[in-house]
């Protein structure tokens, strides 16, 4: 039966426990140990049963509970200091207002399909979302002038849980999102504040849902409305749920609806990034914006477009990117080719490596490169395989000036790392560890901190960790129905005195957590130790839909029950936040084994390291740049092969051998008092060296410095005066397109001598025909190294030339001086490159001009 009228009914808190609202409301409570602590004391019981979520609990405990705290003088003033702290820190001056104080128009628009940011908002599946969850975080830290997009699903992504065989099955609970720390956006009326969205011979509604991050908005779209249809209303069911098509109208309405509901909240952002390529359709309704809005030309409109926007790639593998047939994207988008004016091969060109290969699949990676100014990955080595995939985009650029940057992923500090832990920071370290910058002395106090204290404190940590390892096991068995001799066995699983290896990720088959398990005999001699005891914690969901994924999952089971191992070899069922927060904190070591180079960056294990946990791990993602031999351990040395067979192979020997010669004497090398002192050391390297640089405080400070503030400068500059910058940028580009090809290097002369030697100059010589392009159009270098077995400078040194005039036959002479640092055989190239004041980068046309 529907109810004629519906009500949100909110809690009846005693006056004196007010507060309590807005503490609950905003996620800062997430990452404030005060906070946290203010709600596990109201009741210890309900805190857990609601999943940590203060909203429900507060809608849940019984009115005479909360009578009993507002006569509670300790919790009225445990209450009192939690407020202060909240008003404090939303008030505080930042470190964007002392970076941009003029600057009070900005705003930048974080576009991602999932945000991780506490266990009770499952709206997220794993490492990406956490990322935007913990981009979300800093920003609010900072005090950058952001806002989130994202879309509200009503089953969120899946629950795991495992047959008794150890297979993966899935269930899929309901949201309530008026138990969750959400506030529905509304009109000055009161009514709900909608936006419409325009699908193929339909209107779809969504409404719009606000998370306050700190001091950072996150608005969510939800379809679950009337008068949507039943299709429509499930857009927003499940993340990464359904088939194309549903992925296709949760891109549009990511996108689409994203910038309709920032219009509808007053919002004009300056920046706008794409956290991967899922909401990258948001460029053609800003497109469809400037044209009908600002009569701006298709033209115009794109590089006002494209000037404002932020693209972060996370995926290492052509495989992990969005494909969408052609007759798709003309069926859903069509109307957008038709505004722009475009043909349908020129419009799905937008999205096509090549744009004369008619029968490609529309990239929505690809298609977020084109309307971007600044494109990352998300590590070092992520950046270097992000050019090696995308670099035909820019034509004969050399792969190492492919412009696209990295800029190295981290984690929120005071998220990750255990509440005791940070409290010993606070005390040894600074009260602000977590804002310290790289270069602070004040990290140089970790070796300060008493290995007795440390050592304690881990251990409580690991006991913490087993204790709820023990509880979600037993919880999962009485749900299966398991007998009570099997439940039993729960309450002796994990030894607290063993050395523990901990395992928790995406169970996708390249991050071969069965790795392990390649020599089985050698692995159950370590585990058959009883001198030095090891075991084995692991956690992680596979995608549904991949088989191999939960196959890895039952084989690790399976490999326990056959073994009899269950107590040393362990797998945690329902991984979620909070579980992360435990094992990061509570494992000794933390193992990643990924196939080089296929993890983008891999953030777990630089939870790990924040909370003194040594990592091991193949030289992959983030790990590939951190101090591997101080803070921790190397797989292999960083080899990469085409065989993924032998790969396997090499990597779990070297895994193997890591374990047996490095880990386990260190761990159980003790002195007189029981301490593992060299142990101690790399626990105190691991904090030390990495949490200084691998967190999002920097992360986002450095996204702020190289994308956001330029960007938004840009912004304002093609956009003064009616876009009239975006015009003529937009005409200039058209003529040099048109006359490129024209252009001609006639000859080049070098005054080289016989025998060069090193640092001698070489004078060059360029007669260039530029046709009816001028030398402000172009800019003319010599592309200097040295040459390898190929006959190429693989990485070469750039010195510009300097244009002396036009000479009698229309050409212009360049002159330029080379020089060489080292011996050897060595080159140069003359090349030229587009040039305009207003260009992002010189080689954002994907031409380049090299002398033959």
């Amino acid at each position: 039966m529907r109810p004629i009228r519906t009500f949100k009914v909110s809690p009846a808190l005693p006056p004196r426990l007010e507060p309590l609202r807005a503490l609950a409301y905003n996620l800062y409570w997430d990452w404030s140990d005060e906070v946290k602590e203010l709600f596990r004391r109201l009741d210890p019981d309900l805190w857990e049963q609601s999943r940590q979520n203060p909203v429900l609990m507060l809608g849940t405990i019984s009115q005479e509970r909360l009578q009993a705290a507002s006569t509670d003088d300790g919790f009225l003033a445990h209450l009192e200091r939690a407020e202060r702290e909240l008003q404090d820190y939303l008030q505080e001056r930042s470190w964007y207002q002392r970076q941009r104080g003029t600057h009070t128009q900005e705003c930048y628009a974080y576009f991602s399909a999932e945000f991780g940011l506490t266990t009770a908002l499952p709206i997220y599946s794993g490492g990406l979302g956490v990322l935007a969850g913990d981009h979300l975080k800093s920003a609010s830290d900072l005090g950058l002038p952001l806002v989130g997009v994202g879309l509200l699903y009503q089953q969120g992504y899946f629950q795991q849980y495992l047959t008794a065989d150890g297979w993966q099955q899935e269930r899929y609970p309901i949201n309530d999102f008026y138990n969750l720390p959400l506030h529905l956006e509304r009109q000055a009326d009161g009514s709900e504040l909608r936006i419409e969205v325009i699908f193929p011979q339909r209107v779809v509604y969504a409404r719009i849902w606000r998370v306050d991050v700190g001091r950072v908005p996150l608005y969510l779209l939800d379809t679950n409305i009337p008068p949507n249809n039943p299709y429509d209303q499930d857009i927003t069911d499940q993340l990464y749920g359904g088939d194309l098509d549903v992925r296709i109208h949760q891109e549009m309405m990511l996108g689409i609806g994203g910038i309709k509901a920032l219009r509808a909240l007053g919002l004009q952002p300056t920046v706008y990034h794409m956290n991967e390529g899922h909401s990258a359709f948001l460029s053609l309704e800003r497109m469809r914006e400037l044209m009908v809005e600002q009569g701006l030309p298709f033209a115009a409109a794109k590089e006002a477009v494209q000037a404002s926007q932020v693209f972060t790639t996370h995926t290492p593998v052509p495989a992990g990117i969005d494909l969408f047939p052609p007759d798709k994207i003309l069926y859903y988008l069509g109307r957008y080719r038709e505004i722009f004016g475009l043909s349908e091969q020129e419009f799905l060109s937008l999205g096509r490596e090549q744009t004369g290969d008619f029968q490609a699949s529309f990239n929505m990676a690809i298609f977020a490169i084109r309307m971007a100014s600044l494109v990352n990955g998300v590590s070092q080595l992520h950046a270097r395989v992000s050019r090696q995939m995308f670099g035909s985009l820019w034509g004969l650029t050399p792969e190492v000036e492919v412009p696209i940057r990295g800029i190295t992923n981290g984690v929120h500090g005071r998220s990750c790392v255990a509440p005791a832990t940070q409290n010993l920071y606070q005390r040894y370290i600074s009260p602000d560890w977590w804002a310290l910058p790289a270069e602070a002395p004040e990290w140089q106090r970790v070796e300060a901190i008493p290995d007795e204290e440390l050592w304690r404190i881990h251990d409580r940590a690991k006991m913490q960790m087993i204790l709820y390892v023990r509880e979600r096991l037993r919880r999962a068995l009485e749900e299966r129905g398991a007998s009570q001799a099997e439940i039993l066995k729960t309450r002796e699983v994990l030894d607290p005195e063993a050395l523990t290896i901990g395992f928790a990720r995406r169970f996708a088959t390249y991050k071969r957590a069965n790795l392990f398990l390649a020599q089985p005999e050698r692995l159950l001699k370590m585990l058959a130790d009883r001198q030095r005891p090891i075991q084995f914690v692991f956690a992680g969901k596979a995608h549904p839909k991949d088989h191999p994924g939960k196959e890895m999952i039952r084989e690790i089971i399976h490999f326990a029950k056959e073994h009899g191992l269950e107590r040393q070899i362990v797998f945690v069922p329902n991984y979620d936040i909070n579980t992360s927060r435990l094992m990061v904190a509570g494992c000794d070591v933390w193992l990643n084994n990924p196939r080089r180079p296929r993890e983008a960056s891999g953030t777990s294990g630089m939870k790990a390291a924040m909370n003194g946990v040594p990592n091991l791990s193949t030289l992959d993602g983030w790990w590939a740049e951190a101090d591997y031999l101080q803070t921790g351990w190397p797989i292999g040395r960083g080899e990469e092969y085409t065989d993924t067979q032998l790969q396997d192979e090499l990597d779990a020997n070297a895994l193997y051998q890591t374990l047996e010669e490095d880990v386990l004497p260190l761990y159980y090398q003790r002195d007189a008092e029981g301490l593992p002192r060299g142990w101690l050391a790399k626990m105190k390297a691991a904090i030390r060296i990495n949490t200084p640089f691998f967190n999002t405080e920097r992360m986002v400070q450095q996204y702020a410095q190289e994308a956001y503030f330029p960007v938004s400068d840009r912004w304002s500059h093609l956009s003064a005066q009616g876009y009239a910058k975006a015009q003529g940028l937009a005409d200039w580009k058209a003529r040099v397109f048109h006359h490129w090809y024209d252009i001609k290097i006639r000859e080049v002369t070098a005054q080289a001598p016989k025998e060069v030697r090193v640092y001698e100059p070489i004078g060059v010589t360029a007669q260039i025909y530029l046709g009816a392009l001028t030398p402000e159009d172009v800019q003319v270098q010599l592309y200097q190294g040295e040459v390898d077995a190929t006959g190429h400078i693989p990485v070469g040194q750039v010195v510009p030339m300097t244009c002396q005039g036009q000479t009698g036959d229309g050409s212009y002479t360049y002159t330029g001086e080379v020089s060489y640092p080292n011996s050897g055989l060595q080159g140069f190239a003359v090349r030229l490159l587009p040039h305009h004041p207003d260009l992002a980068n010189p080689f954002e046309l994907g031409l380049i001009h090299w002398g033959s």
